[in-house]
């Protein structure tokens, strides 16, 4: 009687392994984090303040080298004659040629960068928000990685290279606006022109609006909006060619982030978002409704 043992039953015993020994609680924490939710809209406005502030801090506080900026313009140049495309300095005169017409394209480059993406992000937010986190992140991480391209590839834009004759629109009409140019250039790194935001944000917003609208005028302007932003950005001789090829890039490099998160593109995701804990309102409502079929399920022998 005294040799005796107690055995617990073998169910029990995996019943007290720790969670973090079967890893089940981290990857409900990580499916959690990979799932769309219903944004928030205090935490997206601190979100997207705090991240506009450290991306200006970062890309200002990248070293302005202005002899390394200036030898990689010269070879942006050059590859661009070489390739046939060296058209730049050619839209600038003929467009600065048009008062009225630079002027606009003068506004036009210090504004609509910032006025349409976030009416986009609002836009998702109110209207997509199953989709909104994805298209966010896919912007983000666009942002992030030119901050990389600024600090590996300093480059000047067209119009502070050595011996150009590329016209500075926004110093010569005296237009309000750039913060690359003019009494604000001070505030601004001159050197970070490759790869240019302009594109890949204008991008980002043009896909969006193309992908998701659905008035047919609304999705054309989707298409348009990168076109124009193309046009002012070298009419103002603010960047090149390839600079716009980079913040393409940038841009493809950003959804495929997203698309590795999320699992699929911010377009092809739901159009709405669960509120946060109806998850688990639908689990009991689940339950609850599977118990109910087993009472009324007739017995087995029947």
């Amino acid at each position: 009687m005294s040799d005796s043992t107690v055995t617990e039953p073998e169910g029990r015993a995996q019943q007290t392994l720790p969670r973090t020994v079967t890893g089940e609680g981290d990857q409900r924490v990580l499916h959690r984090l990979r799932t769309p939710r219903r944004p928030r809209l205090w935490f997206e406005i601190l979100l997207i303040a705090v991240s506009y502030w450290t991306y200006s801090l970062i890309r200002n506080a990248v070293p302005e080298q202005k002899a390394q900026a200036l030898r990689n313009a010269d070879w942006i140049w050059r590859a661009e004659h070489h390739l046939g495309i060296a058209a730049e300095e050619s839209v600038n005169h003929a467009v600065n040629s048009v008062t009225w017409l630079i002027v606009g394209m003068n506004y036009y480059y210090a504004t609509l960068h910032f006025v349409v993406t976030l009416g986009v992000l609002v836009w998702l937010y109110r209207s997509h928000p199953g989709r909104y986190a994805a298209a966010r992140l896919a912007l983000f991480a666009t942002t992030g990685v030119a901050l990389v391209g600024y600090y590996l590839f300093p480059l000047a834009p067209p119009r502070l290279m050595n011996g150009s004759g590329f016209v500075d629109t926004v110093t010569v009409h005296h237009t309000w606006g750039s913060m690359a140019s003019g009494d604000l250039k001070h505030m601004s790194n001159q050197y970070a022109a490759m790869p240019s935001m302009h594109i890949g944000w204008s991008l980002w917003c043009g896909l969006t609006i193309f992908a998701l609208a659905s008035v047919p005028w609304v999705r054309l302007l989707g298409l348009l909006y990168p076109t124009a932003t193309l046009l002012v950005i070298v009419a103002t001789a603010n960047h090149f060619w390839l600079d716009a090829v980079g913040g393409a890039l940038c841009l493809a490099f950003g959804f495929m982030v997203a698309r590795l998160w999320y699992g699929a593109l911010p377009y092809a995701l739901p159009r709405a978002a669960p509120r946060r804990g109806a998850r688990n309102c639908a689990g009991n409502h689940d339950g609850a409704a599977d118990e109910r079929r087993r009472k009324s399920a007739p017995p087995s022998g029947a």
